[in-house]
This record gives structure tokens, C-alpha cells and sequence, in this order.
């Protein structure tokens, strides 16, 4: 990574980079990107930026008023390692190309300000974030919607559903549903992938953890990346999509973050690991329950409180909550505990090293838009620190032993989208401090959501609606 406009050029002129591109993640979390010349990459675009059409971009500018500028941050650059030609590539903040302002729905700002909010109020300096965003690879992918048909159909090597299969020959060792974490090769049959997207995660300037095969059979798969700030973490995470899907696809693969892509088997989520620091000491550590400070308890005190409005922004697809159901170590209690993988909230085991404490947020998947979950996620823990919101009492019970009275006042995730987006709509007050989130903003992202996914899906017949009302 460079650090300054001079030091990028001497990078790309020594990395032979013959174009530059600039990448932005959209309202909706999606990279976009645009390519220029090698020869216009100048100091003075860093300053300048690159002129577009601000219209065309889900949630954004009205035609009337279309102009953008896209301007590079010369800390992310990195050589692309999936161009044939040279390229050098740079994640780019968006602005008003008449008031040079940063634009107000630029997801990359919302996280920024959240940055500086933290600080302004004295309880940190700085916040670190740790997703774990799962994702599977499969061998073919075929889907289709019209007037009169719909359908999917997924399929992969691996998959138990292939242990009859026909595939001269079928050499078995495919795991079976639930048991993909996380056996060897022959079973793994993804080491050697998930190997070469490390490579490639390395080469782009991430660091990675550890990568394994997950619980779902089908391809299933995690790679750890180190923690950073929500910015820095955003920026990880989209190139980490990126870098996994294109790894994917040079090997004649495909890969999917979707949360829920299997029936019948694990779905893929994001749980993100949060701590704060304040100077070099870790403020999440201290006596109280899981070796966690008051601080940290009114940290997850914020995140209970808010759950329900909380996943409008971290789980905001429709296919979020056929992941949030019974069954499957889905986070769908929203409660706290140390060991208890239902809880929403976990409490990983750190040892005796104060600098690894933290609170792991487990509902969130990677459908959202990672600068706003953690920017979401960041703002309703403060909350709850500021308003000294206490979580109760832990969840340390197996939930299948519970009788039914004692279950049924523990608070639950929102059984659907629009029931997420109706607390969001309740209950967003919280991103409002420090004018981080905005009214335009939390008003834009509610009716995107539901006029472009929540009515789409909700008007058209689902396949499985043949099977129980063909015969009524």
C-alpha cells in the first residue's frame, strides 16, 4: 500500500501498469469501476478525480442533477492481479463535482464519519472490525424468471446430492449436509482454490488469518481476515468479494455470498468481531462476565436494544432471513452469551490476552453494505455505552432444552425483511448521532429496499407454492 498521490505513480511506473482503475462501492454494496490510461494517472488526479454519471447508480443522483466526481484515495492502491493488461487499482470517494464536498450517500463517508463520531466521543479512539464472511463455490449455476416459469438449479462437485451421480467415474468423498467443517482433502475438495485466493488476497495487500471448508456441503468455504478499522475493513471486504469471485471464475467456478443459496443445509453468514481501543489498551476487556469491561456490556447492551432495526442495515436481503431460521446454528435469539452459537451475540474465548477481547455480532451476512454495517453496528453499541443500556443476563442455556415459557421471552430476529425494515423505520434514531447516518439516507435506503427487492419477490409465485396450493 502507498501512502501519498507521488508514491502511487513511482508504484505503478515500476509495476509497468498501462491503465488505472478506480473502484466505488454503490448504495446498495456493489463495486463499480471505470478505467482510465496509465498516462492520466497524475498527482493532480487525486485532487481533480474522474468525472460520471451519478444517475445510473442504484439510490443516488436524479438525472437533474447527475454529475459526480470519483476521486481515488492513494492508500488503497494495488496491482489487480486478474487484468491481462497492467492495472493499477484504486478504491475512490465520491464528491460533488460544484461544492467538492463529499456526497452525502457515498457509503465510504457514512463509515468515515463513524470514525470520527467514536472519537469525538471520548469513550475510544478507535473502533476495529473482524468479519468472517463465508461463501460457496459451485460448479454451475442456472436461474431464470419470466411471465410464466421460474427457477434455479445449483450444482457442485462436492455435493452430497452427487454421491449416485453418474460422473465416469464418481470418486465419492463428498461430505454430507452439515458435516463440511472441516474434514481433508479428498473431502475438502476446495484446498488448493481457497489456497490460490489467499495468494491473491496477499498479492492485492490483505492479510489473511487461516481459510477452511465450512458446515454446508456444496462447496462451502471461509477465509479470515485480520481486523481493521470500519473504513480500512470496508475497503478489505469488498476487494476480499472481489478476489474470491475472480479466483473462482479463472478456475471455471462461481462463487456466492448469498446467505441461503442450499436448502436443507447451512447458509453462509458474516459474523463481525468488534472491539474498542482506546491509546494501546483494548477498553472491551475487563472483570465482568466473559472477562469483558462494563463498557463492553453496554457495547452488546446497544446491539440488543437495536437488533431488530440493526438488521435492516446488516441483513438486508430477502434470502437474509431464510438463513435466520431454527436449525442451522443460526443467530436468531437476540441475547448475548460465551460458548451458545444460537446467540446472536458471542463472546469468543481470548484467554488471558487482554488485546483479544472482543464481541462477536453473528447475525450479519454479506448482502449488506459493509461500510454501513459497520458504521450500523458501531453506532448502536455506542448507544447503548452512552445511555449505559445493560443486556441482562446471559443466554447459557442449550435452547432446545429450554422449556417453551422460558424460551418464548427471549427476544427473537425479525422473521423477514419487511418486518426488519418496519423497526429500521421504528427505530433509527441511533445512526442519527453525530450526523453519521442521515434521515435522507435511512428514508432512501427503506423505500430502495422495498420497491426494488421486498415487492419483486413477494409478487411473484415461488416454485414451492406449485407444490403445496397447485391441487387446492
Amino acid at each position: 500500500m502507498s501512502t501519498s498521490p507521488r508514491e502511487v505513480i513511482e508504484f505503478a511506473r515500476s509495476k509497468g501498469a498501462e491503465f488505472v482503475d478506480v473502484k466505488f462501492l454503490d448504495f446498495t454494496g456493489r463495486w463499480q469501476h471505470l478505467t482510465i490510461p496509465g498516462t492520466r494517472l497524475t498527482e493532480d488526479l487525486f485532487e481533480s478525480g474522474i468525472a460520471f454519471d451519478g444517475s445510473s447508480i442504484r439510490g443516488w443522483k436524479n438525472i437533474d442533477e447527475s454529475d459526480m466526481l470519483v476521486v481515488p484515495d492513494p492508500e488503497t492502491a494495488f496491482m489487480d492481479p486478474f487484468c491481462c493488461h497492467a492495472t493499477l487499482s484504486l478504491i475512490g470517494d465520491i464528491r460533488d463535482p460544484i461544492t467538492r464536498e463529499p456526497y452525502s450517500r457515498d457509503p465510504r463517508f457514512v463509515a468515515r464519519k463513524a470514525e470520527r463520531h467514536l472519537a469525538s466521543t471520548g469513550i475510544a479512539d478507535r473502533a476495529y472490525f473482524g468479519p468472517e464472511a463465508e461463501f460457496f463455490v459451485f460448479d454451475d449455476v442456472r436461474f431464470a424468471q419470466d411471465e410464466h416459469s421460474g427457477f434455479y438449479r445449483i450444482d457442485s462437485r462436492e455435493g452430497f446430492w452427487n454421491s449416485g451421480a453418474e460422473e465416469h467415474p464418481n470418486l465419492a468423498h463428498k461430505p454430507r449436509f452439515k458435516e463440511g467443517y472441516f474434514p481433508v482433502p479428498p473431502t475438502d475438495s476446495l484446498q488448493d482454490l481457497r489456497s490460490e485466493m489467499v495468494k491473491n488476497l496477499v498479492a492485492c495487500g490483505l492479510t489473511c488469518e487461516v481459510h477452511h471448508h465450512e458446515v454446508a456441503t456444496g462447496g462451502q468455504g471461509e477465509i479470515g481476515l485480520r481486523y481493521d478499522t470500519a473504513v480500512r475493513m470496508g475497503d478489505a471486504l469488498v476487494l476480499f468479494k472481489y478476489v474470491v469471485k475472480n479466483t473462482a471464475r479463472a478456475f471455471g467456478r462461481t462463487a456466492t455470498f448469498m446467505p441461503k443459496p442450499l436448502f436443507g443445509d447451512n447458509g453462509s453468514g458474516m459474523h463481525v468481531h468488534v472491539s474498542l481501543w482506546k491509546g494501546d489498551r483494548n477498553i472491551f476487556s475487563g472483570p465482568e462476565y466473559g472477562g469483558l469491561s462494563e463498557t463492553a456490556l453496554y457495547f452488546i447492551g446497544g446491539l440488543v436494544a437495536h437488533a431488530e432495526a440493526l438488521l435492516g442495515v446488516t441483513n438486508p436481503s430477502t434470502i437474509s432471513y431464510k438463513r435466520l431460521v431454527p436449525g442451522f446454528e443460526a443467530p436468531i435469539n437476540i441475547a448475548y452469551s460465551q460458548r451458545n452459537r444460537s446467540a446472536a451475540i458471542r463472546i469468543p474465548v481470548a484467554g488471558d490476552r487482554p488485546e483479544a477481547k472482543r464481541v462477536e455480532f453473528r447475525c450479519p451476512d454479506s448482502t449488506g453494505n459493509p461500510y454501513f454495517t459497520f458504521a450500523a453496528i458501531l453506532m448502536a453499541g455506542l448507544d447503548g455505552i452512552v445511555n449505559r443500556i445493560h443486556p441482562g443476563e446471559p443466554l447459557d442455556k442449550n435452547i432446545y432444552d429450554m422449556p417453551p415459557e422460558e424460551l418464548a421471552v427471549v427476544k427473537k430476529a425479525p422473521p423477514d425483511l419487511p418486518a426488519a425494515l418496519a423497526a429500521l423505520e421504528r427505530d433509527h434514531e441511533f445512526l442519527l448521532a453525530g450526523d453519521v447516518f442521515t434521515e435522507d439516507i435511512v428514508r432512501t435506503w427503506i423505500a430502495y429496499k422495498r420497491e426494488n427487492e421486498v415487492a419483486p419477490v413477494m409478487s411473484r409465485p415461488h416454485p414451492y407454492e406449485f407444490c403445496i396450493y397447485f391441487d387446492v
